[in-house]
């Protein structure tokens, strides 16, 4: 048998191919494009790569059109931890040397010895990968805008406090439109207070809002033209300058999120698993789609539930040595999985009276809120395991089958 190592780079990839003793019977250089992609292809169907007994290739990333080629047809490919693939260089020699076609050798014999110890990349469909591109990148998106929502609200701080109260009763505060609106027309306190109550509501307007506006026209003009502290009027106006250019690049990421939105509203639905996913208390479509995003369509990934449990975080860790023990929360873990589970856990609270008696029983016994969110979001991704692997819609009866009856007595009385 042989197996495929490639030592990836910018511009160019070293390959090296190995046999069952370990000895080197090719290696290549090859250009990051279309026809070094085709060298390489053609280098395994040299040595034996078909579609009934393809070769095995590790490399150190997941993603990238090298990785897309190598993943048509029925190719394993293995996905190296870089800090893995550097304690097995130890392995081959103790001197420290280091080479990117040495690189490639180490990862090719990496599979020959430890093949089993690895996992492949998962053979999710081109919808669930799509879905994972889309849900990732709108996830990264709100981190984005609430990274610069921040930068904003720190310098309005500064020499603006009357724009941070006047928009402290609205839900998101600076992300909002007319927020952002009012900023723009009146980017300093001086001109705040000298904005009448027309052009207050025309920029309301101009933001999207439909009611409420006179009265929320009077309630700003009123915050603005209170007494408040100022800058320096050059400084001020220097800062209005300096707020300006925070608020375009804010506009964008609000705009990048709100339409990376819509199209996971739009792609998810189409997916066979959504009906599944959809199914569960506190979950909508971008937090599904995030879930998705990480587990994947592949149902053969996970052996079973307790291997994506470990995946997502939500188990414990234990720690043995000699008479000492311990269990603790996992570090190691998928770290988007592990977010979206918290806001799930988080959101299941009020949509699953289950769920709110598990969370109420685990603080009962002690738990801090973190750990009791942390072990419902345990029970119910092993009960999306089970779902997704037998096509069922989630039953609160069955998830919580003891707790169910005494919480609606609770409500009920």
């Amino acid at each position: 048998m042989i197996y495929c190592g490639i030592d990836w780079a910018e511009k160019t990839h070293d390959v090296a191919l190995v046999d069952d003793t370990g000895t080197l019977v090719a290696k290549r250089h090859i250009t990051d494009d279309a026809a070094g992609y085709k060298i390489l292809l053609d280098l395994l169907a040299e040595h034996g790569d078909t579609k009934e007994n393809p070769i095995p290739v590790a490399i150190e990333t997941s993603r990238g059109l090298l990785v897309a080629v190598l993943r048509t047809g029925a190719r394993k490919v293995y996905a190296i931890n870089p800090m893995a693939a550097a304690r097995y260089r130890d392995r081959h020699s103790v001197s420290r040397k280091k080479s990117d076609p040495g690189d490639a050798l180490v990862l090719a014999n990496i599979l020959r010895t430890d093949m089993h110890a690895h996992r492949p990349l998962p053979e999710d469909s081109e919808l669930g990968r799509a879905i994972a591109v889309l849900a990732r990148a709108q996830q990264d998106a709100l981190w984005n805008r609430q990274q610069l929502a921040n930068q904003l609200r720190s310098l309005l701080r500064e020499y603006y406090p009357s724009a941070l109260d006047a928009f402290a009763t609205w839900a998101n505060g600076l992300c909002r439109p007319e927020a952002r609106e009012l900023l723009k027309a009146a980017p300093t306190p001086t001109r705040a207070a000298r904005l009448t109550r027309a052009q207050l509501q025309a920029a309301l307007k101009r933001a999207g809002r439909k009611r409420g506006i006179d009265a929320e026209a009077d309630r700003i003009r009123d915050v603005f033209q209170a007494e408040w502290a100022h800058q320096p009027p050059l400084v001020e106006d220097a800062l209005g300058k300096q707020m300006l250019a925070l608020l375009l690049q804010l506009e964008a990421a609000c705009t990048a999120a709100d339409q990376l939105a819509e199209a996971v509203e739009e792609t998810f639905p189409q997916h066979p698993d959504a009906q599944v996913l959809l199914s569960f208390p506190g979950l909508g479509i971008q937090l599904a789609a995030r879930i998705l995003a990480e587990i994947g369509d592949d149902h053969t990934r996970f052996a079973d539930a307790r291997g994506l449990k470990a995946y997502a975080g939500a188990s414990p860790v234990t720690r043995a040595s000699g008479k000492k023990s311990s269990i603790t929360r996992r570090w190691v873990k998928n770290d988007r999985l592990n977010h979206a589970g918290y806001l799930w856990a988080f959101a299941s609270l009020r949509n699953s009276p289950g769920a709110n008696a598990h969370y109420r029983r685990r603080r009962e016994h002690g738990d801090w809120h973190a750990a009791a969110q942390r072990n419902l979001f345990n029970r119910m991704i092993g009960q999306l395991y089970h779902c997704l692997q037998h096509r069922k819609l989630f039953d609160e009866h069955t998830a919580f089958p003891t707790e169910v009856p005494t919480q609606l007595d609770a409500l009920a009385s």
